[in-house]
């Protein structure tokens, strides 16, 4: 414990020269934690959002909005397609379950999406109040959604329109919580859900509605884009196509388009990890010089330590030990930091709005972080450490 105390207070002998290793080696560190919780949030949230989502059929447009605007609810929809040609799909062979999503209103920056009850059963999301809808106009919250917003089952509120805070209030059409959604960890958390004809309700012409028939209404009526699920793998091979050269829509495979997104964001992270390799070498090459320096200004304190008893080892353990504060310090600052620009990205970017990347999470995989810190460290040590112990005691006195 003493030659730990003793260390400590080396290490902080020189404050300024210490403050530097410190801040060079979190900086490394905290580029490390961020690329390894980014990547991790987006591994997780792409895992459960896509769940059982095997192909997105919307408006023609670029594929990747539909996944980003269907899925992730980040972005915003290339337009709206029939009704009618989405229900044509039901009736495909290769087709298991189609779920039409009906988007365009949002309440204080969160989504109103119309759909059916097989969109909240396909997340298997769990009520923790009230009941699903019955009727249009009544909604069901996610959990975030409803703490967020802070209202509860029996409360009502208008939609504006848009996607976006600030849109054109529906004043006239008022929609009422009849339940709240438990955590799930999903999308659905940052989501309000309604029946897709509380969105048709809201934008039709009532007047000229009541004067069509319901067959001439529904060849009228549009959703947003539609998720669907295959009854066989093989589907895979022949409904894309089938959806983009035989309808007006487009069909968009989550799983192509979310390998395309990544590629497209590795050369970031390329850049990103070699900018936080070079902060670690240039943070070892200054702990390496410090230390030096360190042994240099201090033979005469390793003379009397010697003097008194010491072994060569002790002298060499200090050196190291003095490393292994500088390279917990650093770990520690450099999670911190790390934790604090991922959850500024998921801030700046509205990312947390579909759960991507915001939050404290701790992976298992940070633990590769204090294991470089304290290797960075004490490799930097090491031929310092071999310097304090190959001296002699009357070296070190002659040396004074």
């Amino acid at each position: 414990m003493k030659t730990l105390a003793l260390a400590w207070a080396y290490l902080w002998s020189r404050p300024l020269a210490a403050a530097l290793n410190l801040v060079l080696l979190s900086l490394g560190l905290a580029s490390i934690t961020f690329l390894l919780l980014v990547s991790y949030q987006l591994d997780k949230a792409f895992e459960r959002d896509l769940q059982g989502i095997d192909l997105v059929v919307g408006a023609k447009g670029s594929p990747m909005q539909l996944i980003l605007s269907g899925v992730f609810h980040i972005d915003v929809p290339p337009g709206n397609v029939s009704l009618k040609a989405v229900l044509e799909l039901q009736k495909h062979p290769l087709v298991a379950q189609v779920i039409p999503l009906s988007l365009g209103d949002s309440f204080q920056g969160f989504r109103i999406v119309g759909s059916s009850h097989d969109y909240i059963t396909h997340y298997r999301a769990q009520l923790v109040h009230g009941q699903l809808w019955t009727q249009p106009m009544q909604v069901v919250l996610g959990a975030i959604a409803a703490h967020k917003l802070g209202m509860t089952v029996g409360q009502t509120f208008v939609g504006s329109h848009g996607l976006a805070a600030g849109g054109h209030a529906h004043r006239d059409m008022v929609y009422t919580v009849v339940g709240v959604l438990a955590p799930g960890a999903t999308v659905l958390d940052r989501l309000i859900l309604t029946d897709s004809a509380s969105v048709w309700q809201v934008h039709e012409d009532h007047g000229k509605a009541q004067e069509l028939e319901q067959n001439h209404l529904l060849e009228k009526r549009e959703v947003t884009m539609a998720l669907l699920r295959y009854k066989t793998p093989l589907a895979a091979m022949s409904l894309p196509r089938y959806v983009n050269s035989s309808t007006v829509m487009q069909a968009a495979a989550p799983a192509l388009e979310i390998t395309r997104l990544l590629s497209m964001l590795g050369l970031g992270t390329d850049v990103l990890r070699a900018f936080a390799a070079v902060l670690l070498l240039t943070a070892g090459l200054s702990v390496f010089i410090a230390l030096w320096s360190a042994v240099r200004e201090r033979r005469g304190d390793l003379a009397l330590l010697r003097m008194l008893g010491a072994p060569p080892i002790k002298l060499a353990t200090l050196l190291l030990l003095e490393a292994l504060w500088l390279g917990l310090l650093a770990a520690a600052l450099g999670l911190l930091a790390g934790q604090g620009m991922a959850t500024a990205l998921g801030w700046l970017l509205r990312l947390d709005n579909s759960l991507l990347v915001g939050g404290m999470v701790w992976p298992s995989e940070l633990g590769l972080v204090p294991a470089m810190a304290l290797a960075v460290s004490l490799l930097a040590a090491l031929l310092p450490a071999w310097g304090a112990y190959r001296v002699s005691v009357l070296e070190l006195l002659q040396g004074q």
